[in-house]
């Protein structure tokens, strides 16, 4: 299954790590130190066209900032699991 995460951007779920909300987790300088290298590093896609709420780490090692929150991304990870329903 596939996960859209916004734009022109869908991710498979099995290459997911995690989901993380970037108002929660960016004030941690561990945080902000991994994204500050992942930028350099050009592994960083954006899905979003307005201010990032929220980021996906793949297994690919990029990580894409997105519009949808965390909470909504997760729900719609769980809805997809339970219903085969491809969103």
């Amino acid at each position: 299954m596939y996960l859209y995460l916004g734009g022109d951007l869908a991710i498979e779920d099995r290459s997911i790590i995690g989901v993380f909300d970037l108002d929660n987790t960016s004030w941690s300088h561990l945080t902000r130190g991994y994204l500050s290298q992942a930028e350099k590093a050009g592994s960083i896609k954006t899905a979003a066209d307005d201010i990032p709420r929220s980021f996906v780490v793949c297994a690919d090692k990029t990580i894409v900032l997105t519009q949808p929150t965390a909470a909504t991304l997760a729900r719609r990870l769980n809805i997809q699991e339970k219903s085969n329903v491809r969103i």
